[in-house]
């Protein structure tokens, strides 16, 4: 009977007390908790447009560059500068939301840059960007 009594004792001793080490956990679940709660995000909100259609139509622009030796091209075909209007009236007519886009190139003159500009507004194309080159 001795035997079956230490065996009691020692299985008694052997038990870890689990209960204040749960007790830290809840205690570390409640802060996380309580500190989660006041975080902000950062962020900028985004108003999107709705889409009317499935099938997003692409903008064309009209390319015009503008070469080094004052050589003006038009969908990569060479054109005279005094034709720049009629073949950005022709452009527009295709698409009506095109911008005219030109890029000139660093050697490029200003005078031939602005006749091309006076030209696109005078075929009734009033968006019009300047990319340049080196």
């Amino acid at each position: 009977m001795r035997h079956a009594v230490r065996a009691r004792v020692r299985q008694e001793e052997s038990e870890i007390d689990l209960t204040p080490m749960l007790d830290v956990v809840f205690i570390m679940l409640i802060f996380f908790i309580v500190t989660a709660s006041f975080v902000k995000e950062v962020g900028i909100d985004v108003n999107r447009p709705d889409s009317t259609t499935d099938n997003p139509q692409e903008k064309k622009n009209i390319l015009i560059q503008i070469g080094p030796n004052d050589e003006i091209f038009i969908d990569r075909r060479r054109v005279d500068r005094r034709a720049v209007r009629a073949n950005v009236e022709r452009a527009h007519a295709e698409n009506p939301e095109a911008t005219v886009v030109i890029q000139a190139l660093k050697k490029a003159k200003t005078d031939t840059l602005i006749a091309v500009m006076d030209a696109s507004r005078q075929a009734g194309v009033y968006n019009v960007a300047i990319a340049s080159q080196n």
